[in-house]
């Protein structure tokens, strides 16, 4: 969404701002464009709910590497290449996976929630107003969370922004903001967290790498000899491990509808396309499940196989 035509203009702006002020106007040139995203993305959902997550990746997958891509950073910001390489060095992570990302970016610059919220609620209000007979009711997804003072924190910057925005455009559109659940803290907190969130989204690619603690992109360096040594018998991120990863999700519901009984919950990951685990998202009372395109077809009919079963 954001390297797409000139808009990893903008957000390389942003990211390069000395003041909020100026990364306030780089997000401003990104808005039209996240919301024209997302009035199509509603448009082409029909009505039907649609789930948003905001700003999840690191920063510094955004930056240039090469040095031509540099240059021209920064004769367009009006900095020396040496500030801009400074900048780049500055975003570098030892572990970016369990670094400055998700909902950190929004505690750190919380002008990137309000940004992605103006979108979301505008866009919908939009698109009711050419469809009053759909029900939209944006999900705003907020990745990361693993306490839940930084979900309550996060959430005051998006119900602030969106009854804003849904108050000057005297509409009476309905929303709801929910989390990921990717940090086994977040699991084993989940009624905290469930009174602030009103959804649960299971981010069982992340939320495998951190009960595991090895990386998905590390782990076919050793994966071979666990298979031969019989310790595993299965790839972990191909298929849900039900007995670790698989309990944290099951505490994580059952915490969570403590608080809120109809707190709807699903699944977002590479898992969701497994039939087994579709399966056992099911004996668990999930909602849903979400997963690469390709893999549709195959969950469906594993959700439908699970329930007559």
């Amino acid at each position: 969404m954001f390297f797409e035509g000139n808009r990893i203009d903008a957000f390389r702006e942003m990211i390069c701002a000395d003041t909020a002020e100026e990364r306030e106007a780089a997000l401003d040139k990104i808005l039209p464009m996240q919301q024209g995203d997302f009035e199509q993305l509603y448009e082409a959902m029909e009505g039907n709910p649609v789930t948003i997550r905001f700003l999840d990746p690191p920063l510094h997958e955004f930056v240039p590497t090469n040095e031509e891509d540099i240059a021209l950073l920064a004769k367009a910001q009006g900095k020396t290449v040496a500030d801009i390489k400074s900048i780049i060095a500055a975003l570098h992570e030892a572990n970016p996976m369990m670094g400055h990302r998700g909902c950190r970016l929004t505690v750190t610059y919380p002008e990137i929630a309000r940004m992605q919220t103006k979108a979301v609620i505008r866009a919908a209000i939009n698109v009711t107003k050419k469809h009053p007979d759909w029900k939209l009711v944006p999900e705003i997804m907020i990745p990361l969370v693993g306490e839940a003072k930084e979900l309550a924190f996060v959430k005051k910057i998006v119900v602030e922004t969106a009854d804003a925005e849904i108050a000057a455009a005297k509409s009476n559109l309905k929303y709801e903001v929910g989390t990921m659940i990717e940090i086994p803290r977040a699991a084993l907190t989940a009624d905290d967290i469930a009174k602030e969130a009103e959804f649960f989204c299971f981010g069982t690619n992340d939320l495998t790498q951190m009960t595991y603690g090895f990386s998905r992109d590390d782990a076919g360096k050793f994966l071979g000899a666990y298979y031969d040594a019989k310790i595993f018998e299965f790839d972990p991120f191909a298929k849900l491990d039900q007995v670790g990863v698989g309990k944290l999700m099951k505490m994580a519901v059952q915490l969570g509808r403590s608080v809120r009984p109809d707190m709807h919950c699903g699944i977002c990951g590479e898992h969701g396309g497994d039939p087994t685990s579709v399966e056992f998202c099911h004996q668990i009372g999930l909602s849903y499940v979400s997963c690469s395109p390709f893999r549709v077809p195959i969950a469906r009919l594993a959700a439908a196989q699970a329930a007559l079963r």
